[in-house]
């Protein structure tokens, strides 16, 4: 006779195994029963499975780690062990996968679960705003411009994936306020993660060298573990099968990070539900509109416009009233670890750790001189490529003039092209090898100084890394446009360099042609380099890091495993992104006098970037973790102080680099030509020099019959009493470039400040929508406390009305009486 034998421990129901014969079961037989059964479950789970194996708990977060053979493997066992351990105490619910189970047959999985009951109390904590009532507020979607966009338009379903909701804070006292229809799908998976991740980077693990160690991300430093990690919601080039949600991953991969939809909008919303501080895909989407910059009231346009945008998105995203110190201005649990000691805070009366600034202050030390010497050392490899350029310029004159073989290409193979290209390339490589090294070290030292708030480490890293790539990329091209060929002196008295290298001079035609060469290698390089290494490095590893860990091609490869062999996006992966956008906008405002094509390669360099974000994002990295941000931060300072900055440099571009100026001047106050006015400009610009004048030690090699010779200046000839001074032409040239300068930059600004007075911050549509949502939350709140009230006093609708407008009465009546 045949017995079933039912596991009980299992939340499977038909989970039978049939014996034979009257086979009795031994506690060995029946751990191998339920070992035998979880398995076969295990391989029936969907490998997208997104759940605990009983297909009911949400996996949240995920933590990997491996068996380490080293001398410090017990330590980081117990390590783990407590964690854990203090995870179940907060409330966290916890499951391993074994590494038999794993692909690698190395690698422990530990599944993370957040119960409704830990959900509730850290959304409250969090101020995570929730919704109490679908909006009423119409979407202002039909305009005439709309209707002539509808091909860049995506389907309503895509870009509004959910209605519009009034939300409030979330109270776990209040729950009956929040429209909870499936306490399992409320919080959306970005909440989750945040909520999750917010208990690990404060959980603790210890006390070591007696100091309370807590936080994932020193695990994750000290190889505790080896990765900590949301899900992706399925496979991005299929739909999820239910049970799983659906999979916004493929809805994204098919919308956002096709090529092919190169010319379509974004959808925010499921990247905002997704990744909620992306908001740098909707700036680079308007970044595009630079296209069309040539002078600046079109970057004033574009900042204000953006503001709006900003503010649009605020709206739209709930982060109106979001309060920064939720997130930014909480104490770093780093913080946190290192403070020995604790001060009261005069805002909110607690005690709170605090650090001494004479502790801090070696490290502010070494930070400042490290940012100097790493500059400094920009500036000396700037002055290396200038000695590479005038020594090769000598070598390759003397040589091309004496290589019959090259003489079909010495009209356009010149001394001045070969030695700009080749040292605008040389200088392109030296800022790659910069930044790798210097991005390094300023994270190192902006983790030494000890940041108090996640805001204060952002801000100091950012003002270390932007100053630094500031002068590293735009150092030589600042050195081009106002310094080459301004003090290279006059025949027999040139400048010397380490009184050896006489100075740099611009081609015959101006420095223009040689700025705009060293804007296009460096723009268009670090746009190269840029997309190269975003997209094809992690794909790369990637498929490395598959092919290394499927040594069992048989066993289930699961939804944590896929993510765990994706690449990690880290905290300072948007932070990189600013940054590059950044120091894009500078290339396309900085210098747009002289280089009009920046604009466009930035065009086409968005394209591509939007997309390429798009796509490493949903293919080739894990999920990052949400956080919340209501802007972008001190980036939008810097933007403006760009905008203002390119206002001088252009100006000093059109009056210096250029001859733009000398022209106008010699139109209108030298030319005797009415016709043709610029006729003899070039002669009128070369001053005259005697060779006789000629110092011993600077005689030219070849001695020609002629007696002077023509030089680029405005200078007396050699037959005046104040020979070779500089003319009075020359002064008035002076003149007229500074009276230029000083007019363009004052119009400019009168302009730029007068659009930003016109256009307000907020659109007026969305200062209405704010307004009508805040009164209906209002509204809201007031009719659930006030029915919470009746309730709890047993009084009836009608009475109660009249005794609360009693006491409104009395209390109008004291206030007249007083």
């Amino acid at each position: 006779m045949e017995t079933p034998i039912v596991c009980p421990d299992l939340s499977f129901q038909e989970s039978n195994i049939t014996l034979s014969g009257d086979q009795i079961l031994d506690n060995r037989n029946l751990k191998l029963c339920r070992l035998c059964l979880l398995q076969f479950q295990k391989n029936e789970q969907s490998k997208d499975s997104i759940f605990f194996r009983d297909g009911i708990r949400q996996i949240d977060f995920v933590l990997s780690y491996v068996d380490d053979l080293r001398k410090d493997a017990e330590i980081k066992a117990e390590r783990r062990k407590e964690f854990e351990q203090n995870l179940r105490k907060s409330g966290l619910e916890l499951e391993i996968e074994d590494k038999r189970d794993s692909e690698d047959g190395r690698t422990y999985f530990v599944k993370i679960h957040a119960p409704w009951e830990v959900l509730v109390t850290y959304a409250e904590v969090l101020g995570i705003k929730m919704p109490i009532k679908e909006s009423d507020v119409p979407r202002n979607e039909d305009t005439p411009l709309t209707y002539m966009l509808s091909a860049v338009k995506l389907p309503a379903s895509v870009k509004y994936p959910h209605p519009e909701y009034f939300t409030a804070q979330f109270s776990r006292h209040r729950q009956e306020l929040f429209l909870i229809d499936d306490p399992s799908t409320f919080f959306p998976s970005s909440a989750r993660n945040r909520i999750v991740y917010y208990i690990l980077s404060r959980c603790p693990f210890g006390i070591e060298d007696g100091k309370k160690r807590f936080g994932i991300e020193r695990l994750l430093n000290s190889s505790t573990y080896l990765a900590a990690y949301p899900l992706h919601d399925g496979q991005y080039w299929k739909p999820s099968e239910p049970p799983n949600p659906v999979n916004e991953r493929y809805t994204l991969h098919q919308n956002w990070a096709r090529f092919s939809f190169f010319y379509k909008e974004q959808p925010l919303d499921l990247i905002r539900k997704k990744w909620k501080k992306f908001l740098l895909t909707s700036f680079l989407h308007l970044l595009i509109m630079l296209v069309f910059i040539h002078f600046f009231a079109i970057v004033t346009l574009f900042l204000e416009f953006w503001k709006q945008r900003q503010a649009t998105l605020e709206y739209q995203w709930d982060l109106v009233d979001f309060e920064e110190e939720q997130q930014q201005l909480q104490l770093r649990p780093e913080f946190e670890a290192m403070c020995k000691h604790r001060k009261m805070n005069t805002v909110t009366k607690e005690m709170e750790p605090h650090m001494p600034l004479w502790n801090r202050i070696p490290w502010y030390v070494l930070s400042g001189a490290t940012v100097t010497l790493w500059m400094t050392l920009v500036v000396a490899c700037m002055v290396a490529v200038i000695v590479y350029r005038l020594s090769v310029f000598a070598t390759f004159a003397s040589f091309i003039q004496s290589e019959a073989s090259l003489q079909p290409v010495r009209s356009f193979l010149t001394p001045q092209l070969t030695t700009a290209l080749t040292g605008s390339c040389l200088n392109f490589i030296v800022i790659l090898i910069l930044n790798f090294f210097y991005e390094k070290i300023s994270a190192w030292i902006t983790k030494m100084e000890i940041p108090r708030t996640y805001q204060e480490y952002e801000s100091s890293l950012t003002l270390k890394m932007f100053l630094f790539q500031f002068v590293n990329y735009y150092s030589s091209c600042f050195y081009v446009a106002f310094f080459k060929g301004k003090f290279v002196g006059y025949p027999g008295q040139y400048t010397y360099l380490f009184k050896t290298w006489r100075s740099e001079e611009c081609d015959p035609g101006g420095c223009l042609i040689e700025l705009t060469t060293q804007l296009t290698i460096i723009m268009t390089g670090k746009q190269i380099c840029g997309n190269i290494k975003e997209a094809i490095f992690p794909l790369i590893l990637n498929w490395w890091r598959r092919r290394k860990s499927r040594t069992n091609s048989e066993k289930l490869y699961s939804r944590w495993e896929q993510d765990h062999d994706l690449e990690s996006f880290g905290h300072l992966g948007l932070f990189y992104e600013y940054l590059e956008t950044v120091i894009q906008f500078g290339f396309v405002t900085l210098f747009v006098a002289s280089f009009t094509l920046a604009p466009l390669l930035a065009l086409m360099n968005n394209i591509i970037a939007i997309r390429v974000d798009a796509w490493k994002l949903t293919t080739q990295y894990r999920r990052p973790v949400a956080a919340k941000a209501h802007s972008i931060g001190v980036w939008q300072d810097i933007l403006f102080g760009m905008a203002v900055l390119s206002v001088a440099t252009n100006a000093f571009i059109v009056a210096f680099t250029s001859d733009i100026i000398p022209r106008v001047v010699y139109h209108y106050a030298y030319s005797i030509n009415i016709t043709h006015p610029l006729q003899g400009y070039v002669n009128n610009s070369l001053s005259i020099f005697l060779t006789a004048d000629f110092p011993n030690h600077t005689l030219p090699v070849d001695k020609r019959d002629f007696t002077t010779c023509r030089y680029r200046d405005y200078r007396h000839p050699p037959d005046h009493t104040d020979k070779y001074l500089h003319n009075k032409q020359f002064w008035h040239v002076l003149a007229a470039k500074m009276t230029f300068i000083i007019l363009m930059e004052h119009i400019v600004f009168l302009f730029k400040f007068l659009l930003a007075w016109m256009i307000p911050d907020v659109p007026k549509d969305v200062v209405d929508r704010i307004k009508r949502e805040k009164l209906m939350t209002v509204k809201i709140l007031h009719e659930f406390e006030l029915n919470k009230l009746r309730e709890d006093l047993g009084v009836q609708p009608s009475e109660l009305q009249k005794h609360v407008m009693i006491e409104a009465n009395k209390a109008k009546q004291a206030k007249r009486t007083i």
